[in-house]
């Protein structure tokens, strides 16, 4: 591959966009309680807030703009605007079936097409409905407008359907037209090439991987999410120290992710007493996530419990509300190998016959491996 360097254009210094992040994302509070109905301003916080969730770890933002839909309700309840709003939080929560509620309520009541037709886009491609249309769509719209944002949505399409390579020519593609100085832009399209060849690619390539997530670290060192994902390829070269150095500085973050995973290096490294306080902190943290969000931490809870939460009940239980949440492939093969693992061959063969139902006619259920897996089940389930 090219040097990420030579990939990426310029930008602003990380650490400082993300400090006029949060003094922006106040001053928006402060207009949004002054008034709450001016034009542009909750919408503008929305999506502070989730730039501060997902760059910097600080999941409370969930928890603020759920707050700001309660406040428009008591103000403009039932007004299109206010439905649209609803349906973006809630599918934020990945709260889907009732964001498409609010969605249809919004557009009975006037809300701009263009808008309700970007937001049922994003649901269908967030639960794997409609995947050809979406596609086709997500192709047109990419096409014409040559916006990172409709690059990598596309991008992210292609990797759902296992389309690798051309998932990676189109994040390349966003990275090369991208005509602003944003680190966060540009993080977010490193990030996802770090996972696709990190975590989703068929062969999965660690060195391209570590590339794609140093890059969106040396262009936004909070970056929770890419120190996580990193710390995790350092650790299965051996290169504890390097991992827990990235790991340390995400603790004040509050993702659970970051003390789960700094626990098992320690476990690793045989400090069992400092893991032991880690993964703590850990459970605790998914719990708390999951009593509130459990729709938006099912899969993540599903992970941990499965792994070094030590809970396979738990963890099938997470993976199958997952499933019924959000029946994309992904969703069926982590909830199939957690059956497996934690010997519930039932329901393995149950989740392979619902996930072959499903996702059998489809290319990337073909190209899966979890396909083969699926047949077996279903060749036994015969027998």
């Amino acid at each position: 591959m090219n040097d990420p360097d030579s990939e990426c254009p310029p930008t602003t210094d990380g650490e400082i966009a993300v400090i006029n992040l949060q003094s922006a994302r106040l001053r928006s509070w402060t207009r949004f309680f002054q008034d709450p109905l001016q034009p542009g301003v909750a919408e503008g916080l929305i999506e502070q807030e989730q730039f501060t969730a997902q760059f910097a770890g600080d999941l409370s933002a969930l928890d603020r703009v759920e707050s700001l839909t309660r406040e428009l309700i008591q103000v403009d309840a039932g007004s299109a605007r206010t439905l649209l709003i609803q349906a973006q939080v809630a599918s934020t929560l990945h709260r889907f079936s009732d964001a498409r509620q609010y969605l249809a309520q919004a557009e009975l009541g006037g809300a701009p097409s263009e808008d309700v037709k970007r937001l049922r886009l994003s649901f269908d491609q967030a639960c794997g409905v409609n995947l050809g249309a979406v596609l086709d769509a997500r192709r047109r719209i990419a096409a014409k407008s040559g916006r990172l944002e409709d690059l990598v949505a596309l991008g992210a399409l292609l990797a759902d359907l296992r389309e690798f390579p051309e998932a990676d020519r189109v994040y390349r593609r966003a990275l090369r037209s991208y005509p602003d100085v944003s680190p966060f832009a540009v993080a977010w399209v490193c990030f996802q090439l770090g996972v696709l060849w990190g975590e989703l690619a068929s062969e999965p390539d660690l060195a391209v991987a570590e590339q794609w997530y140093g890059k969106a670290i040396a262009c936004l060192p909070g970056y929770v999410k890419a120190r996580v994902h990193l710390s995790e390829i350092y650790s299965s070269d051996g290169r504890t120290g390097d991992a827990e150095d990235l790991l340390l500085p995400a603790l004040a973050s509050g993702d659970p992710e970051v003390p789960w995973r700094l626990a098992d290096l320690l476990t690793a490294q045989g400090r069992h007493r400092e893991a032991d306080v880690h993964m703590n902190a850990a459970r605790s943290g998914f719990e708390a996530l999951l009593e509130r969000h459990v729709l938006a931490f099912a899969d993540h809870g599903a992970e941990f419990y499965a792994g070094s939460g030590d809970d396979a009940a738990r963890a099938l239980e997470l993976a199958c509300i997952n499933v019924s949440n959000r029946p994309t492939l992904g969703a069926f093969e982590q909830a199939y190998e957690i059956a497996i693992a934690a010997g519930e061959t039932g329901a393995a063969a149950e989740i392979a016959t619902t996930c072959t139902n499903r996702w059998g006619h489809t290319p990337a259920f073909r190209l899966s491996a979890f396909a083969q897996h699926c047949l077996n089940d279903r060749e036994g389930v015969a027998a």
